[in-house]
């Protein structure tokens, strides 16, 4: 795992938070990704060519709220993936968080969810967005049924599960894959988090941890036209336009 970003004092109360999180901590911006308080929020942010925007986790405006009033319900791929039906409405770990958009969506359809995070600064960013969603009485409801874990599950998930008292009927998996959209912004951010994190080579290692923890489904996110993880073959896929999830089912969530 690479942690390159700094963590600067555009605001007095992130010292504490490098010191918290073991990054390095510079009282002005420099090279690389920084974090940084920008309008009240934390910030991931660099140069602007190379990065594009500040990069936030955000639950309250934007991409978040049009996907929490116009995004489906229960019918987005991601609800049906992890099992969200007419009367099931399991409980979820999102053992990979990244912004936590997919979290976001499957608590907003009432699932309890347990978002785990490894790369500290990405962890900085959903700390602060769920305090702010916490805040906000759009989004408190929603906020009350997440939790969040920093950890890498790769090597820690049955501990890190253990530790916040949760009992996952449902693990969902997004390793990192290249994505070959042609929007410049999301090229941009996935390249923040390829620096942070490196490539997903433990994607299979991944899945097994998961197969070892989910009582009843671990549901993967992929390209659509990419192969399957390493390991065991899936045994239902659902595709979308552009990703599609490989599922590995234990057993039926009407058995819950």
């Amino acid at each position: 795992m690479r942690e390159t970003a700094t963590v600067s004092v555009c605001g007095v109360d992130l010292k504490p938070l490098a010191e918290r999180l073991r990054l390095p901590w510079v009282a002005t911006p420099g090279a690389g990704l920084t974090l940084m308080l920008l309008d009240g929020e934390l910030v991931l942010a660099g140069d602007e060519g190379r990065y594009g925007k500040p990069l936030k986790a955000d639950f309250v405006a934007g991409r978040a709220a049009h996907r929490r009033r116009f995004g489906g319900g229960r019918g987005q791929l991601v609800a049906k993936a992890c099992g969200l039906g007419k009367t099931q409405t399991p409980s979820i770990v999102d053992a990979t968080a990244g912004l936590g958009r997919d979290a976001f969506v499957l608590a907003s359809l009432g699932a309890e969810v347990l978002m785990i995070e490894r790369v500290p600064a990405i962890f900085a960013l959903l700390e602060d967005a769920l305090a702010r969603a916490e805040r906000d009485p759009q989004t408190a409801p929603t906020a009350a049924h997440l939790r969040l874990a920093r950890a890498d599950a790769t090597h820690e998930l049955a501990a890190t599960v253990a530790r916040a008292g949760f009992a996952p009927q449902v693990i969902h998996l997004d390793p990192m894959f290249p994505h070959r959209t042609k929007s410049a912004l999301v090229k941009k951010e996935m390249r923040i988090f390829r620096e942070l994190a490196g490539d997903d080579q433990d994607a299979p290692r991944l899945l097994e941890a998961a197969l070892d923890v989910a009582t009843h489904r671990v549901a993967v996110k992929r390209p659509r036209t990419a192969p399957p993880i390493d390991g065991p073959a899936p045994r239902h896929v659902i595709e979308g336009k552009t990703s599609r999830y490989d599922l590995y089912v234990h057993r039926a969530l009407d058995d819950a």
